[in-house]
């Protein structure tokens, strides 16, 4: 019988940053066949993880075209990722989290029947318009997968309200893994961080200010607002604020024109993974957009500012790690200025525990797979065998 073949899909930099600690944890299991597609919704910011994760893909759709509307892409994915899945006929699809290419993976897999394992399962904002349109993508992942590979007690929570089918398995989240793998890198190879190094230690003395925003429903005046409070906390002599602007040109018209002429305001291109989390390590706070970085940073003890008005990833509130800012210039600048000038507020947030997981997430996925292969090449296997809907973390 032949090995048990798992198909990864993923697209952007935020899931192949996620999803590069389970693709080696697969790799390591004897009885798994891996074989990954990448759809490249993130060209050169895709890459760069690829690269770091010493990963190539087996099929490299590179779906992406300038300003291309998301039914395009849509119908682009759907096409492309249903010749791939006939070509392999896999045993599982693996996504991850709330991108298109996820949930056009998924739907794809559905009319083949294949099943779908989802990492980072059972996000909820409540609010089907932010984030948009990832709130939807990954409700409708959870419609179809079989094994919600959830990040947390409260994710696993949010699943079984909504009754969703298949088996719910708490894991922790892959990013932790991603992080403190990349953090030990740096530390045995200092020259991966060395793009942000020169930038670092020229705001020497100051308290630095990581700012990133990309959300599509900030676009346009919610950006302004950031911006007009960002210029407004740079006026301060201790403070320095490094922003790595995303490519998105809507993006960079409401930050630019406010903020390119403050000299402790650097401006930069987008990083590379092991130079962004250099800039985490370093950094004082974080002011974002970013779902990611909500995970990530306070794994550093770095008090995290969400330019949101909801977020799919409550953990970070209630722990006390994160704290909802919106895109309000007169909120940003009250909790910013707090943080700053309050040791005891600072202090709360930065030992806050991370209730995002401890490193081991990808491997407890591989686990379960494992298993799952296993069972299937066994001379006594017939077919599924009942399971419980959840399992919490070891």
């Amino acid at each position: 019988m032949s090995r048990y073949k798992i198909l990864l899909v993923f697209g952007t930099r935020p899931e192949a940053i996620k999803m590069f600690p389970v693709v080696h944890a697969l790799q390591a299991e004897p009885g798994i066949e891996v074989k990954l597609c990448v759809t490249a919704q993130h060209r050169a910011l895709l890459d760069q993880v690829l690269d770091l994760a010493d990963i190539v893909p087996d099929f490299d759709l590179d779906v992406m075209a300038p300003d291309q509307s998301l039914d395009k892409l849509t119908a682009r994915l759907i096409l492309a990722l249903g010749e791939v899945f006939d070509a392999e006929r896999p045993h599982r699809i693996l996504v991850h989290g709330d991108t298109l290419t996820a949930m056009v993976a998924t739907l794809a897999a559905y009319y083949r029947r294949i099943p779908v394992g989802h990492v980072e399962a059972g996000l909820r904002s409540g609010d089907i318009l932010q984030p948009w349109p990832e709130e939807v993508n990954r409700r409708l992942i959870s419609c179809s997968a079989d094994l919600h590979f959830a990040p947390t007690q409260a994710a696993a929570d949010a699943l079984q309200a909504e009754g969703q089918d298949g088996r719910i398995i708490i894991t922790g989240n892959t990013v932790v893994d991603a992080l403190l793998a990349t953090r030990a890198k740096l530390r045995e190879r200092p020259a991966l961080g060395e793009a942000i190094a020169p930038v670092i230690s020229g705001f020497e003395g100051k308290q630095i200010i990581v700012v990133t925003s990309h959300r599509r429903e900030n676009l346009g005046q919610g950006m302004v607002n950031a911006a007009s409070a960002i210029r407004e906390i740079a006026a301060r002599e201790d403070v320095a604020v490094i922003y790595p602007i995303h490519p998105n040109p809507h993006v960079r018209a409401s930050i630019m024109p406010q903020l390119a002429d403050l000299a402790n305001v650097a401006l930069i291109e987008p990083l590379d993974y092991p130079n962004f989390v250099a800039l985490l390590d370093a950094c004082t706070l974080i002011l974002t957009d970013s779902g990611g970085v909500q995970e990530e940073a306070p794994a550093f003890g770095k008090p995290v500012l969400v330019m949101r008005e909801t977020t799919e990833r409550p953990e970070g509130l209630a722990a006390g790690t994160a704290r909802l800012v919106g895109t309000d210039p007169a909120l940003i600048v009250k909790e910013v200025t707090r943080l700053l000038d309050d040791p005891l507020a600072y202090t709360a947030m930065a030992r806050a525990h991370s209730p995002f997981g401890d490193g081991r997430a990808a491997d407890r996925i591989a686990a379960i797979l494992a298993e799952e292969a296993s069972a299937r090449a066994s001379p006594h296997h017939l077919g599924e065998q009942p399971v419980p809907k959840a399992l919490r973390l070891a």
